[in-house]
C-alpha cells in the first residue's frame, strides 16, 4: 500500500478570478480551450498589458504549453512573476513548479517553497498538497510527516482527492500520526468516494485487518466527514472522530 515517495502535482488546479471576471478573459479561455491560441494570445497579450493578473498567468500559460506561440518556460516564469507581484495564486503556484523542476528559471527548492506556502495561505488545494508531499519526502525542506499530514489535512479538508489518499496512507504507516487502520479506512473511503481508484484499492487491504463491526463503523464516519467536507465545513480531524 505505501508508496517509497509521494507524488507531487505539476499541473495547476482551477483559475482564481476575483471580482467580476474581464470578458476579454472568458474569452481568451474559450478560444484557448478551443485550439484557436491566436484568438487566445491575442486576448491574453491585450490582458497583460493592462497588468490584469489573470490574463498575465494565461499568456505564461500558453508560453509554458507552447500553444500558439514557441515554448518558452523563461518567459513563462516572467509573467508568473508579474502575478504573483500583483498577489494572484495561480500565479504563485505555476512559478513554484517551475522552480521545482528548474524550468525556465534556476532550481531553486526553498523558493518553491516559499511560493506554495504563500499560494496555500490563500487556501489553494493544490499548493496545500505539495507543501505536504514536499514536507513528506524532504524535498527542498527537512523531512518532516507531521508537517506534511497538516498541509495534507488542510487540503483534504478542501476535498482535494490526492491529499485525502496520502492522509489515508500517513495512517496506514503512521507516519507523523499513531498507526490507525480506521482513520486510514476513513479516508481510503472519502478519496474513494471522489474516484480514485488507488483509495479503493487500499480500502479493501484495510478491510482485511478490521472487524466486520469495525468496518460498519468507519463507514459511518467516513459519511459523516464526507458531508461535511462536501458542505466546506471541515475544520480539522478532532471535529470529527
Amino acid at each position: 500500500m505505501w508508496q517509497p515517495k509521494f507524488k507531487i502535482l505539476l499541473m495547476v488546479g482551477a483559475l482564481s478570478i476575483c471580482g467580476v471576471a474581464h470578458a476579454g478573459l472568458e474569452e481568451g479561455i474559450r478560444a484557448a480551450n478551443e485550439g484557436q491560441f491566436e484568438d487566445a494570445l491575442r486576448e491574453f497579450n491585450y490582458l497583460a498589458e493592462k497588468g490584469f493578473a489573470p490574463g498575465i498567468y494565461e499568456l505564461g500559460q500558453l508560453y509554458e504549453g507552447g500553444h500558439g506561440v514557441t515554448r518558452n518556460y523563461h518567459k513563462a516564469a516572467e509573467l508568473y512573476q508579474q502575478g504573483v507581484n500583483k498577489h494572484h495564486v495561480d500565479s504563485m503556484f505555476a512559478l513554484a513548479v517551475l522552480y521545482q523542476e528548474g524550468k525556465g528559471v534556476k532550481l531553486d527548492k526553498q523558493m518553491s517553497v516559499s511560493l506554495f506556502k504563500q499560494a496555500a495561505a490563500k487556501n489553494l488545494p493544490a499548493a496545500q498538497f505539495n507543501l505536504g508531499v514536499m514536507y513528506a519526502n524532504g524535498d527542498g525542506v527537512a523531512q518532516d510527516y507531521k508537517e506534511a499530514i497538516k498541509w495534507y489535512e488542510k487540503a483534504a479538508g478542501n476535498n482535494y482527492t490526492l491529499a485525502q489518499f496520502n492522509m489515508a496512507l500517513m495512517y496506514f504507516e503512521g507516519h507523523g500520526v499513531e498507526k490507525n487502520i480506521e482513520k486510514s479506512y476513513i479516508w481510503n473511503t472519502i478519496a474513494e468516494y471522489n474516484g480514485n481508484l488507488d483509495a479503493s484499492h487500499s480500502r479493501k487491504l484495510d478491510e482485511r485487518k478490521l472487524m466486520p463491526a469495525q468496518i460498519a463503523e468507519a463507514k459511518e464516519k467516513a459519511d459523516a466527514l464526507y458531508e461535511k467536507i462536501q458542505a466546506g465545513l471541515y475544520a480539522g480531524e478532532d471535529r470529527m472522530f
